[in-house]
Formats: structure tokens, sequence, C-alpha cells
């Protein structure tokens, strides 16, 4: 029996390893399994080399339980080690036998996975003792066995193996008892090891037999030895694209797309990239793109690994040039993954434009669900717009599609406002926007539907990629000021009965939670609606992309705000400021004209203090601005109440308002049942 101490620089490794070099503890398994096919891998070499000259035979990787034991143990038919091998590859942890393996074998060698000798440690991660019992393939060698309890001591001696290969039986630790869990183990090699290259048994397949399950003798291969994106592409179907997609995501709708990655320079990349249909919230549908190393799985927290715009499809992608064994804070700042994370954005969108230019209606109908990713793309990728304006689309409120060059060419005759700026017209809803749409088609104009969860987002890059372009929404004005043009209609009504006419309105809006109204006056033909609700673009931009933004809150916060435009034009609302003068002009006629000269007052006040300086100004002078400005307040309060006061009593008006904000969804409960009310009182 020999006897050791674990050649390492440190007094003991285990705590290190326990704590700093897995984030998660039940990699060991993938390590123990990866490891144990790796071996196979080199047996297969050595044949094909010439160097192995018996029949392979079965090269099954087998996973066995025992819970009455507390050990699971992973066996293999590969190369097995020889003492001096273990001494080397087990106990210099500074070692790697993958490395010289590698390099004797490098042109046939390529499905290796390496990493044997760290990756070994993991074991003691959950294990109390780890046991190795090992034959090599080379003629003459002798079985041994190697121990350690989980300190740098170790023993090897003498044991019995009938042929070459190795098992390792990991005593699982009372801390860990759950990996002793049939359904637990059996789940992390369905996660782990799907597709490994090797055959994986985990125990016999069961079958339904006098009302129980019992086993059968047939092996319970968990893993597909060929995956899908193994194969050439060449060779595969739609339905062995769409049956992979269910194998991976069994609950999931049909794939739209689909892009099969198949490189060998600069480096080494396989997979395929599905592109979902995405029915929630972006968070919800992330972390679907597993990674892998040579068939074993390695991670599916992919940000930083692909393209921040991609984390949103489903699929695979494998590379040998991806290491195993690293945390992902190193994968994300990995050169070498920064490159793959590029050539898949090209990739990418070679393949979309592809599609684009060979189907291109089988491509528009698809759009509506395609676009959220081009769309996260253009917002997140800084070059990403430069590679997909030629296949990203806009839809109009008709339906139709244009490319972004097609729908400049459509408007850019009658949608150019006096600067010479392009307007692009756009809804969010065909519904709640409707009578804004009619009313913009009606002049002429074209309309764009932006109803996916990332449309509006996009605007302001748009807005910077277009040349002199701007995006307005359908109801951030009225129709003929939507885009400016010189002969914008003006308003012909005297300042005192706009002022009047606002000032009616004004004082019955309501009071709504977060919203607040300004009530202006317009002109806006005869034909056009009396009363108009609008929201400003900026604001309403500003307050959406809070949402999305963190540093934008300010804005989130403010209250939404809205404009009621009068229609001077309207016989309605002529009606409503004629019944107004009428009934107030007895009142309110002193009223204004003893307001007209306090303000004058005022005026010559302020005329005659304006260049003395503030120690200058007589304290009767003070005191007569201050009784001057007290009078005019008081005159103007007395004034809206007047107005408030008919206001309140005038049905027209408050129909009216009604009217604009039911037409904007903003008529609710009491007040919705009100308005009812005095609807059926109208018509009788």
């Amino acid at each position: 029996m020999q006897k050791g101490n674990i050649g390492v620089t440190t007094e003991n490794i285990f705590p290190v390893i326990k704590k700093f070099l897995y984030s998660d503890q039940e990699i060991f398994l993938r390590e123990m399994v990866s490891n144990a096919v790796d071996a196979t891998q080199k047996l297969k070499t050595l044949a094909e080399k010439g160097e192995y000259k018996e029949e392979l035979g079965d090269l099954t990787v087998r996973v066995n339980l025992d819970t009455e034991k507390g050990t699971i143990t992973i066996s293999d038919h590969g190369i097995g080690m020889t003492e001096e091998e273990i001494d080397k590859y087990i106990n210099q942890i500074a070692f790697s036998g993958v490395t010289e393996f590698l390099e004797k074998y490098k042109d046939n060698a390529n499905n290796i996975i390496g990493h044997f000798g760290l990756g070994f440690y993991s074991s003691f991660m959950v294990s109390k003792k780890v046991e190795i019992i090992t034959k090599s393939w080379k003629e003459g060698s002798k079985a041994v066995k190697w121990s350690c309890d989980g300190s740098p001591a170790y023993e090897i001696d003498d044991a019995e193996r009938a042929d070459h290969g190795s098992d390792i039986i990991l005593y699982i630790d009372d801390d860990n008892k759950d990996f002793l869990e049939k359904n637990k183990l059996e789940g992390l090699l369905n996660k782990y090891c799907k597709f490994l290259p090797v055959p994986v048994a985990f125990g016999k397949k069961t079958e339904w037999k006098d009302g129980k399950q019992v086993e059968t003798a047939e092996d319970n291969i968990i893993n597909n030895v060929e995956p899908l994106w193994t194969k050439t592409p060449s060779t595969l179907k739609d339905e062995d694209y769409k049956s992979f997609y269910r194998t991976l995501y069994p609950m999931q709708d049909e794939p739209l797309f689909w892009i099969h990655l198949n490189v060998d320079y600069p480096f080494n990349l396989t997979g395929i990239l599905y592109f979902p249909k995405i029915n929630n919230s972006l968070e919800l549908q992330k972390n679907k793109i597993q990674l892998y190393c040579n068939q074993v799985f390695v991670t599916d927290q992919v940000e930083g690994i692909v393209p921040e715009f991609l984390t949103l499809l489903h699929g695979v992608i494998d590379s040998p040039d991806i290491p195993l064994n690293v945390s992902r804070s190193y994968l994300q700042s990995d050169r070498e993954v920064k490159k793959i994370s590029t050539y898949i954005t090209k990739k990418v969108s070679d393949r979309l434009k592809a599609i684009f230019n060979e189907d291109r209606k089988a491509f528009e109908e698809k759009w509506d669900n395609l676009k959220i990713f081009i769309n996260y793309g253009i917002l997140t990728e800084e070059n990403f717009y430069d590679r997909a304006k030629d296949f990203s689309l806009f839809k109009d409120s008709e339906g139709k599609y244009f490319t972004f060059d097609e729908y400049k060419t459509l408007i850019e005759t009658t949608q150019k406002d006096k600067d010479g700026n392009l307007i692009y017209l756009y809804a969010t809803n065909l519904n709640e926007q409707y009578s804004y749409i009619k009313a913009a088609q009606d002049k002429g104009y074209s309309v764009l539907l932006f109803d996916g969860q990332l449309d509006v987002p996009c605007i302001q890059t748009l807005e910077q990629k277009f040349e002199k372009s701007r995006f307005t929404r359908v109801d951030a004005d009225t129709v003929d000021h939507l885009i400016q043009k010189d002969d914008a209609p003006k308003c012909t009504l005297a300042d005192n009965e706009r002022d009047n006419l606002t000032a009616v309105f004004q004082s019955q809006m309501p009071k709504l939670e977060k919203a607040e109204f300004l009530v202006e006056v317009n002109s806006l033909g005869e034909e056009q609606r009396p009363v108009v609700i609008t929201q400003n673009e900026w604001m309403r931009r500003m307050k959406e992309m809070s949402r999305y933004q963190s540093g934008m809150s300010f804005y989130g916060q403010m209250p939404d705000s809205f404009n009621l435009v009068l229609n001077s034009d309207h016989r309605l609302i002529k009606e409503v400021l004629n019944e107004a003068q009428s009934a107030l002009s007895a009142d309110l006629n002193p009223i204004e004209s003893e307001l007209k000269g306090q303000e004058a007052r005022m005026a010559a006040l302020n005329q005659k203090t304006e260049k003395k300086k503030p120690e200058e100004i007589t304290q009767e002078e003070k005191d007569d601005k201050t009784k001057t400005q007290s009078t005019i307040d008081d005159l103007k309060k007395k004034k809206e109440q007047l107005i408030s006061d008919y206001a309140q009593k005038n049905t027209i008006v408050h129909q009216l308002i009604d009217l604009a904000l039911l037409q904007n969804g903003m008529l609710k409960g009491e007040s919705l049942d009100k308005f009812l009310k005095r609807s059926f009182d109208l018509i009788k």
C-alpha cells in the first residue's frame, strides 16, 4: 500500500474547491460523468489510431445509486489509469492529463472534454470520501484503488477489476444527502448530460405491470449521443428541427424560425437558435439558450455570452472554445467568448435577411411575433440597426408592411412639415385611437401601428437614424397641427372671448388621479369634432421611457398632462360661447371693466418702480402695489366663480367634456353614470 499527501501548494485545497472553484454544488455530477465520457472518448481515439487493437465493446457510462451505502458510483470502460498516472493526474493537481493527450492526438481528438485533474476534485464538494478503482488499457496493467477522505492524505492499494476503465465511488456526506434521491439525481443527469456523445445509463427502464412500476432489463439511457446540432443541416427537415424544439421545450408553441450554426473558423461553434413566439413579458422568456462545451451542459445564464437581445431566443450553442470549468464572470469577459457573441449576431442577421429575401410574404406573416427581437436588438446592440434596417418592417394601420425605405418613399410628398421634417404618424391601439387615425387618414396621411412591447421605446433610436424625421402619435395634437403646414387655420375669436370660453370648460374639468387638463381653443373646421383631447408627444414619451430606463423615474412620477382642445368653428362651441356671453354679460362686464382698470394701474405702478433699486421704493408705493394686486386677485376670483356657477348648470358643456373623456377611456365610475343619465335626458 502507498500513502502520501496530494501535491498541492496550499495546506488544504478542499475548502478552496468547495467555496471558490464552482458556484453550484450540483456541478460535481457533470464533472464526474464528463470525465467518464472523456476517458471513453480517449479509448475510441486510440482505437482509431490503431494503438488499441481489442474490441471496444459496450462503452456505456453508468451512474449507479446505492441509498443504503449512501454512494453514487460513476463507471466507464475507458482508458483507465495506471498507478503512475493516478499519481500524476490525481495526486499532482497542477497537471491535467488532457493537455498531454490532446497534444499527442491533436488531429482526431476534437470530441474530448478534458479538464480531468481539477474537475475531479469537485466530487469533494458533496463527498466525505472518494474512491477510484481503475485499470489501464495498457497491456499488463493491474487494477489499483485510490481513496481520499477530503484531506491531503490519500491511499493507493491493489484492487480487483476485470477490464479497463474506472469506477468513481462518492460517499455522500451528511450535508448533501438530497443528492441520494433518485428523482433529483435523474433530474441533474438530464440537465447536464442530456446530449453527451457517449451513452449514459442511470438504472433500468421501468414499465407498468401488475398494477405497479417494475424494472426491466433494458438500460435507462438518459442522453441523445447525436443531438440535432451535431448533424449536417442539409440532411435535416423542418420537422426534425420542430421535434428537437419540442424535446428542449415541451410546453412551448411552435417556433417562428430557426438558425443552424456551424462554423470551424476562426473558432469552433455549432448550435441551433430558435425564434420563439413571445406572449408574455421579456423577463419571463430569458435564459432559454443552453450553452454546451462538447455536448456538456455549461449554463443557461447566457447574458454577456450572447448579445443581450438574443437572450430572448431559445436553443443550444456548443463550442469547445468556451471554457467548461470557469465562472460566468470569466465567460463574460473572455475575448474568445466575445468573438463568438459577435459572430452569432452576424449569423442571426444574415439568416433573417435571407429569409426576408427568399419569402417576404411568410416573413411578413411572422413579423408581429418576430419584431420584438429586432426592436430589442436595435435598443441594446450598438451596431445592430445597420444590420437590421434592410429587413425591419413597419406595419400601417391597414395591415400593410413596408421596409423603412419603402415607407419613407410613401409619405415623402404628403407628410413633411413647413421646416422640411418628415413626420411619421403612429397609433398604439387601433380601437382606442380610431377617431384620431380616421381624422389623419381623411387628411391624406398614413398612420403606422406601433402595438408591440418595444415599438414605442425604439422611436427615439429611429429618429436618430432617420434624417430630418420625427415620430408623432396621432392623438398628440389636432389633425391640423400634427404636421405643421404654413396654411394652418387661425382662430378668429377675440382674446376675451377665447379667455371666457376656456374658463367655462376649465372650471368643469374633472379631478382625475395623476392627470392634469389644460383647455385651449383652436380653429379646426366646421366638420371636425367640437372637442378633442390630445397629449403632448414629448411628455408622454418621456413617461413611457421611464418604465424602461432607470434614471428617468422623475418623468414617471409626474401626472399625465392632457389638452382639451375646443373647436371654435363648431356649431356647439359657438352656441356655448354665445349663451355664456348672453347669460354673464350683465354681471361680467363691470367686473372685466374694473379688472382692466386695475391691471392698467398695476402696469403703471410697475413701470414707475422698475428702474428703482429695492431700497429706493417707498413704503407707500409698496402698499399701493400690494393693494392693487389684491384687488386684481379678488376680481379674478369673482369672475371665475361667476363663470363656474354658470358652467355648472350648462348641460352641453358637461356633455361635451364627458364625450371627449369617453372617447379616450377616461370616463368611469360615478362620472360615467352621470353622463349616461344626462344622455337619456337629452334624448327625451
